[in-house]
């Protein structure tokens, strides 16, 4: 967290150069929508004009994803989470137990934007992401789904993602 409790979204340089690539493409193609939307307005009748309207949901769509790609990369930091060794939190691949199962589930904790690979990526915020962020390796721990149902898991281990 920031000094005015932003969420902090940490990145590796590459997914930071590929969403700021996208949002600059969204932000150069917002012409070109504009004018699919002029030229289906010239059609005619708006109300039964499903080119236009067609062309006004996309460029909602793009608005939209244009916002959430500025707030993530306003609040982005890019490099490694400054996470130690064995601690869970951003940048770490985890590996969890839950309780009352046998095998293991691994993922990366990290923003939903982030590749992890062949990774599931749990984000910070999640119920399970807030639950492990700080906790040392041997931990258990509890949280709450969506729900409203109880969960406990054992924290395995917290290793540094690489990708």
């Amino acid at each position: 967290m920031t000094d005015n409790q932003t969420p902090v979204t940490w990145l590796t340089q590459e997914a930071y150069d590929r969403l700021r690539g996208e949002l600059d493409a969204l932000i150069a193609g917002r012409p070109a929508i504009a004018a699919e939307i002029n030229a289906r307005r010239e059609e005619g009748d708006l109300r039964e004009n499903g080119g236009y309207h067609a062309a006004k949901e996309e460029q909602g769509k793009q608005e939209a994803r244009i916002r959430q790609l500025t707030e993530l990369l306003r609040s982005a930091k890019v490099g490694d989470a400054p996470m130690a060794p064995g601690v869970a939190g951003p940048g770490m691949v985890v590996t969890v137990r839950f309780e009352d199962e046998d095998e293991t589930e691994s993922f990366l904790i990290g923003s939903r934007e982030e590749e992890g690979g062949d990774l599931e990526v749990y984000s910070a915020q999640s119920p399970l992401g807030k639950a492990l962020t700080g906790e040392h390796e041997g931990a258990h721990c509890e949280y709450e789904t969506p729900t409203g149902k109880r969960m406990r898991v054992t924290l395995l281990s917290a290793k540094r993602y690489h990708g």
